[in-house]
């Protein structure tokens, strides 16, 4: 099983001097950077040491995972995000859960004692309602379907299709809504999230949050779309 860490980044250079030293050597098969146009030293800092990086062609974070999927080497995919909100000594446990033969493993900030520390009261309801929407709708069962920070298998991306209401809502919920749909092995381990360090959020609670809606209700309908 060959394992790529997809890391979506757009000027991250303070949290990557402080995330990227702490990724052990071994973890993981390969690191893949997809950059949607930083300016800060984050292309520089990775090219200096040794990490592969691509440059972003397709919008918003999902476009990014797209055209990582499309470079990546590895049959298993672990999306990082490296703003200090994703903890790396979490890969190792997200890789030996997907050897034992799981679909996807999510890091989640809401399992046995897991924190997310980046949260807000809006946010936090907003991720408690769409997991608990996703769960009930589609026969899933789990603490976080929105984070970032999992592991999956690179074949589920097929199944995605980006289109506009992915753009805005993100591509974490798809795939938490195909897996529960196709009734795939999943798995949740708890996962603190960290407060962000350093740049600036680049999520908007209200616009995601009419995206994983329009999200859901196209994946409850049947309605499929792509920009491609």
């Amino acid at each position: 099983m060959k394992t790529t860490l997809l890391i979506p980044t757009i000027n991250e250079i303070v949290g990557m001097r402080e995330i990227m030293p702490r990724i052990k050597e071994g973890w993981v098969d390969e690191i893949l950077f997809v950059d949607g146009g930083s300016t800060d030293g984050t292309i520089e800092y990775a090219e200096s040491h040794g990490y592969r990086i691509i440059q972003q062609k397709s919008p918003g974070l999902a476009g990014a995972y797209r055209d990582g999927v499309e470079a990546a080497t590895g049959d298993v995919l672990i999306l990082f995000s490296p703003d200090g909100n994703s903890v790396p000594e979490r890969i190792p446990d997200l890789v030996t859960k997907m050897k034992e033969g799981c679909d996807m493993v999510i890091a989640s900030r809401y399992c046995q004692g897991a924190k997310s520390y980046d949260d807000d009261g809006l946010t936090a309801f907003g991720n408690w309602m769409f997991t608990q929407f996703i769960n009930i709708l589609f026969g899933g069962s789990y603490t976080d379907a929105l984070v970032i920070y999992r592991a999956c298998k690179k074949d589920l991306f097929k199944t995605c299709s980006v289109n506009r209401a992915t753009i805005m809502g993100g591509i974490e919920p798809q795939l938490s809504i195909q897996c529960a749909k196709k009734k795939l092995k999943v798995m949740d381990i708890p996962g603190d999230e960290p407060a962000r360090l350093g740049g600036t959020r680049k999520m908007k609670p209200f616009r995601n949050g009419m995206g994983i809606s329009m999200l859901i209700l196209m994946e409850l309908f049947g309605i499929r779309g792509s920009l491609s």
